[in-house]
């Protein structure tokens, strides 16, 4: 054996053995000592909204399973890539994790023309809770079921308010029209609360919105609901049916907020993390107040939020080509 050859061999061995000796303290650091210093999760929207909330209530119960700190960051900004990318670059080393809408990965990589960050960088822990949009008209328009609403609509010109280009509302209210034949003029707004005002005051006749946003001026008489976009009736509005009872068979458009780790956390991390987070999601007040935001509580394992967003990447791609729809 020549010296070249001998000297190959034994580096190839050393490296083998520091490889070895890396993976088991790997493991039996993932499965021990994590977490050893506070857990970032990051929130890829401004403070305030659904994300935020959630992520707010099941924190300190998470701090008590973990014994460690959850700091909470927004990093909003492109619609939710730029915190997305963030995490995506992370090191994946259970102590920084993203939580945000599932539009982060079923709907911005087939609009943005710079997204960022690759999915296939980020990894489903689990679909939280999942929510859905409410059909809504001013009471002036005369029409209290999607059946009215389509016929008014193919008579006459109308239009609809949503949140913006590419959100929920936008994208639910274009597979509407595409499976109950009609159509109506897209008026987008900076967000869901100047929408609702615009539909209270009569400025635009309807809009499919944020349930917790429209829901004060349905009670207060001043919006008409029509229907919900979700498979299932809305906890807080029971007595207004789903697009599919309401008359447009096969019609679902759920959204949901989920949680990934950056590729390559350990799969112990990943299995710890999520239990403590799923517990404080199903602790009996979170799950109340929750119900009172319109969010249902769903928990998935991440097999179950793998297939549930390629389904719905699959839908909301299907959409955005067909209206071409592109931001920037």
């Amino acid at each position: 054996m020549t010296r070249a050859r001998r000297s190959f061999m034994t580096a190839t061995a050393t490296a083998a053995a520091a490889l070895l000796l890396s993976l088991a303290g790997t493991a039996a650091w993932a499965q021990g000592s994590w977490p050893d210093k506070p857990v970032r999760v990051v929130l890829p929207f401004p403070p305030g909204g659904p994300s935020d909330i959630v992520m707010r209530l099941a924190a300190d119960k998470m701090q008590a399973s973990l014994k460690q700190p959850i700091v909470i960051e927004n990093r909003p900004g492109a619609g939710g890539n730029l915190g997305t990318a963030e995490v995506a670059r992370a090191a994946p080393d259970g102590h920084t994790w993203l939580w945000g809408t599932d539009t982060l990965v079923t709907v911005n990589p087939h609009v943005y023309k710079q997204l960022g960050f690759k999915v296939e960088d980020l990894v489903p822990v689990t679909i939280g809770t999942s929510f859905s949009q409410t059909l809504v008209c001013h009471p002036s328009v005369g029409v209290k079921t999607v059946t009215e609403l389509v016929a008014k609509a193919r008579a006459t010109k109308m239009s609809y308010a949503s949140g913006g280009n590419g959100v929920p509302g936008h994208l639910s209210m274009e597979l509407l029209q595409h499976m109950a034949g009609f159509e109506m003029t897209h008026v987008p707004y900076k967000g869901p609360a100047p929408a609702t005002q615009d539909v209270v005051g009569g400025q635009v006749p309807c809009g499919l919105l944020a349930g917790p946003t429209v829901l004060p001026h349905i009670r207060a008489g001043k919006l008409v609901p029509l229907a919900v976009s979700g498979a299932t009736r809305s906890p807080t509005l029971p007595e207004v049916p789903t697009m599919a009872e309401a008359g447009v068979a096969g019609y679902r458009a759920d959204f949901a907020l989920a949680m990934f780790a950056p590729k390559g956390t350990p799969e112990a991390i990943v299995t710890r993390f999520r239990q403590a987070f799923v517990e404080a999601l199903q602790a009996p007040d979170v799950v109340e107040k929750l119900k009172a935001g319109d969010q249902v509580v769903v928990a998935s394992t991440p097999a179950e939020a793998a297939r549930a967003l390629a389904a719905d990447s699959q839908k909301w791609g299907e959409v955005a080509r067909r209206i071409k729809l592109g931001l920037d």
